[in-house]
């Protein structure tokens, strides 16, 4: 495998670059190429089955693109596909997961509020995680429901964005926690507005930091790190409209080299997928 071939990040919507803007501050030499899912987006609304199709299928496009490790920036698409992922792909897969066990170190009260889609809420996985600390602190789980949509519309304050946050956090602090999880990679768009309504004695836990510095650890064992002092490109696609997505992280304020459209057959072989996208598709600087 070549250590200068792309780093794969995946996520329904524009949630999971902040993650890869994480991986970006960790490994800066690294070539990045994200794939947002949009035709399958909202994951949070989907069924597991569906949401794992179309994580196998993303994976077996990013390979089929050269990519030398995977990174699943959804919480959701965690839960309901990284096992198979991981029988299926030999790569090195690092997924993003609530950060529970760091909260449980920072809390003072004893008790976490953790910000989730309902699938990731009612997954297995967060169930584990839950019922590891369950015994030393008190975890509330809280669905978000209409977060993601607010952040996909670019719309990250505003009476409704707040609104909204307001009404899943007010519980939370009401019952004592003192620590609040983004256990959605769509969140941390939103934590500057966040802090304003919990105020500083209340912690947001983001786990992405930790996502990017797992995958240092993963490319480091299996020698795997582009070399230092080079700088290769950051690359988006996206399964749904190309501009959309351009206009989407220009609001943002983040820089790709390209965008581009892709199609993803759900029951296609990995050979059988254009690595390139979908050329008449795409948008690029």
């Amino acid at each position: 495998m070549d250590a200068s071939a792309p780093i794969g990040v995946f996520d329904s919507g524009i949630g999971g670059w902040t993650v890869l803007r994480e991986i970006r501050r960790e490994l800066p030499a690294e070539a990045l190429l994200y794939v947002a899912d949009a035709a399958g987006a909202p994951y949070g609304d989907r069924a597991p089955e569906f949401i794992a199709a179309r994580a196998l299928a993303i994976a077996d496009w990013l390979q089929a693109a050269g990519a030398k490790a995977l990174v699943v920036a959804c919480n959701t698409a965690t839960s309901a596909a990284v096992a198979q992922l991981r029988r299926q792909h030999t790569l090195p897969i690092v997924a993003i997961e609530p950060a529970v066990k760091p909260a449980a170190l920072l809390t003072r009260s004893g008790i976490i509020g953790v910000l989730a889609t309902s699938h990731t809420v009612a997954g297995g996985n967060f169930s584990r995680l839950r019922d590891a600390l369950g015994g030393n602190v008190t975890i509330l789980a809280q669905a978000c429901p209409g977060l993601v949509e607010q952040v996909e519309a670019g719309v990250l304050d505003g009476p409704v964005t707040r609104g909204l946050l307001s009404r899943y956090v007010t519980p939370l602090l009401a019952q004592g926690a003192d620590t609040l999880v983004l256990a959605c990679t769509h969140y941390p768009w939103l934590a500057p507005l966040l802090r304003e309504l919990v105020g500083p004695e209340v912690t947001v836990v983001d786990p992405a930091p930790a996502v990017a510095r797992e995958l240092r650890r993963r490319l480091t064992l299996a020698e795997l790190l582009a070399p230092a002092g080079v700088s290769l490109p950051t690359r988006a696609v996206t399964t749904g409209d190309p501009q959309r997505l351009r206009e989407q992280l220009d609001r943002l304020g983040e820089v790709t080299t390209s965008v581009s459209g892709i199609e993803l057959p759900l029951r296609s072989a990995p050979h059988a997928l254009s690595p390139t996208g979908v050329q008449p598709r795409s948008s690029t600087p």
